[in-house]
């Protein structure tokens, strides 16, 4: 039976680890080449060389985001290995702590270059290749820290609301060249890089801050990375053909309350 990527080509940027090295491994299984990008070579190499051990095709390539020559590279790469891209996702992304009194400027800077700057250069890059088919799917990774308000989180906060704005105008742009744009809103998941964001909150301790975490989450356990990657997929795939310009929350229930 095929997969539900089958044919397709899908570039995942900070696919070494978390979320995108879920993400890569479950679009794999369900049939796409998967190029798997990461600023950490070593890693990238790993998901790579895992997804290929099992008969599924993948190519890694090291790539700091925040680059436009290195996204360019990368996206050539790709095509000569592949042929058109037909997904995006743009997980690449980092945290950021402090309140927007105590926030430093290059901490602010970095977290927006990141999250909304490489998302920007990666959607830029891939553009052309979709417009060959009239089709393709850019998701984008956003944060409930885009809907809500959380204390101490301004850079981080403004960086994914920034996101999610963004998806909203690339719909808008880019559906009458058959391209859908949605975002996802992820809860805390449970990933390296949450853990600075669960030790400040907690004081300093991660299990208290991991407890006071779960507090807020009326399904009474923090996120895994294959709930996104499963929302990552139905994004993906011709099931959301008529998706776009969404922000998709999975979030157990917290901005709910």
């Amino acid at each position: 039976m095929p997969g539900r990527l089958e044919g397709k080509v899908a570039v995942i940027t900070g696919a070494g680890s978390g979320i995108g090295r879920a993400s890569a491994e479950l679009f794999a299984r369900e049939g796409a080449a998967v190029a798997v990008l990461d600023v950490n070579g070593d890693a990238a190499a790993e998901v790579s060389d895992g997804i290929r051990a099992a008969g599924q095709r993948a190519m890694a390539l090291t790539t700091d985001v925040t680059v436009d020559a290195q996204v360019r590279a990368a996206v050539t790469a790709v095509i000569a290995e592949f042929g058109d891209i037909s997904v995006l996702y743009n997980n690449a992304g980092i945290g950021s702590t402090g309140a927007v009194d105590v926030a430093e400027e290059d901490d602010w800077d970095r977290c927006f270059d990141i999250n909304v700057k490489g998302t920007y250069l990666c959607s830029r890059a891939v553009v052309p290749s979709m417009m060959q088919a009239s089709k393709g799917s850019i998701i984008n990774q956003a944060s409930v820290a885009a809907l809500v308000g959380i204390p101490n989180f301004a850079a981080y906060c403004a960086a994914k609301g920034a996101v999610a704005s963004l998806t909203r105008s690339m719909s808008v742009d880019l559906a009458p060249r058959g391209i859908r744009v949605n975002a996802i809103a992820p809860g805390t998941v449970y990933t390296p890089l949450m853990e600075p964001m669960l030790t400040a909150r907690g004081g300093g301790d991660l299990q208290k801050g991991l407890a006071i975490t779960i507090a807020k989450y009326p399904i009474g356990r923090l996120g895994d990375v294959v709930d996104i990657a499963k929302a990552a997929l139905y994004l993906s795939s011709d099931e959301a053909a008529f998706v776009t310009g969404s922000v998709l929350s999975i979030d157990g229930g917290m901005t709910t309350i």
